[in-house]
């Protein structure tokens, strides 16, 4: 593979060009039943379908709202305007009162007038845009029936590196969603950090439930295996949260060598996964375990090292890992033959931002490490 691509676009078409017949995504349907296995020539089909339509709907670099439920839609739509030279706005479907106010706000903010969608969401979607002249005045395409020749009117859009991929906007539980604009030199880039703090390779596994509208869900589980040309199987959210299992059982049956997510995730494996279950298990092949998002608790790992020594998971694979939208993703983070480091603190200096080892009179607090700053981190 070439060392330098300019933008994502160059990736896909290289991707196509040599990898054309691999297989490059598995979306599983309720977290176990194979519902889509695309290679890299249908989802370069796929997305450069929508990116003709778009390019006919004068949308080039124009930012365009995604709206669709987690799955392959998503991700073909999400190249799509990549293709076009569209500034991709990952969005979930209104679903409440409070989702709608998030979706209006992210509208103003991003100034999109164009919608892709999927058919039976654009149906759910309609009766809020009747009703709402902001909602009710933007254009919305459905991309889940498109004519099968679509692909070849698609025209590469001339991008250059800084150009803008897509924007990510913060969940807005707090205040008004706030934007970051992310270029492709940006993906390219923390791509190739992933790729080397991770280890990864076309060898890889990669098996992923996270929401591909943030950050992590969708540079770390959807763009990376595309970018080392590794195996993808996903899920959605829910398949995960309803039945923490299925997460465990995907890494089982198809040899994932890395997955992760929010240090919850395991929490919920080690309470949720009954012993019938973990009987089922096979974590052997499981080499980097990232835990991010949220703090990093060694209570947790210590307990899921436990729990699942007797499926073969060796807590060495575990890789806590720092990130955030405005560095792209990873920030530090890195795979180690040793389990992560821990520091004892003294629990009420820390609260006083002092770092101090413990007294036998003070309280403990057991820090781990979120490894090695990234390459050209500052």
């Amino acid at each position: 593979m070439p060392n330098k691509f300019s933008n994502l676009n160059e990736l896909l078409l290289w991707r196509t060009e040599h990898n054309s017949g691999r297989l490059a995504l598995t979306f599983l349907k309720d977290g176990e039943k194979e519902e889509t296995n695309w290679t890299y020539g249908e989802l370069a089909r796929r997305a450069w379908s929508i990116a003709a339509l778009l390019q006919s709907a004068n949308s080039t670099a124009q930012p365009v709202l995604l709206l669709y439920p987690p799955g392959p839609d998503f991700i073909a739509a999400f190249w799509g305007c990549l293709g076009a030279g569209a500034i991709a706005v990952p969005v979930y479907p209104p679903r409440s009162n409070r989702s709608l106010v998030r979706l209006k706000a992210v509208i103003r903010d991003s100034q999109a007038l164009t919608v892709l969608t999927t058919s039976p969401t654009l149906a759910k979607i309609r009766p809020f845009a009747d009703s709402d002249p902001q909602l009710g005045s933007l254009r919305y395409l459905a991309t889940d029936d498109l004519a099968p020749g679509l692909a070849q009117d698609w025209k590469q859009p001339k991008v250059a590196g800084d150009s803008i991929a897509f924007l990510q906007y913060t969940s807005g539980s707090t205040s008004t969603p706030k934007g970051v604009m992310v270029s492709h030199s940006n993906l390219l880039e923390n791509e190739a950090l992933i790729q080397e703090a991770f280890r990864q390779n076309e060898e890889s596994v990669i098996v992923g439930w996270l929401p591909l509208y943030h950050d992590m869900g969708l540079i770390g589980n959807m763009l990376q295996p595309i970018y080392v040309s590794a195996r993808c199987i996903l899920m959605s959210p829910m398949a995960f949260l309803e039945r923490p299992f299925r997460w465990l059982n995907a890494i089982t049956r198809y040899r994932a060598t890395t997955s992760g997510g929010p240090n919850f995730a395991y929490d919920l494996c080690v309470r949720k996964i009954a012993e019938d279950e973990l009987a089922k298990l096979d974590l052997s092949s499981w080499e980097l375990a990232f835990n991010g998002a949220e703090p990093v608790r060694s209570q947790t790992m210590r307990r899921f090292a436990e729990r699942f020594s007797a499926a073969g998971f060796k807590p060495k694979a575990f890789t806590p890992c720092y990130g955030l939208a405005e560095a792209t993703l990873l920030v530090s983070g890195r795979a180690s033959e040793d389990e992560p480091p821990i520091l004892e603190m003294d629990t009420d200096a820390l609260a006083h931002h002092q770092v101090r080892n413990p007294s036998e009179d003070s309280g403990v607090t057991r820090v781990v490490s979120c490894g090695q700053p990234a390459r050209g981190s500052k």
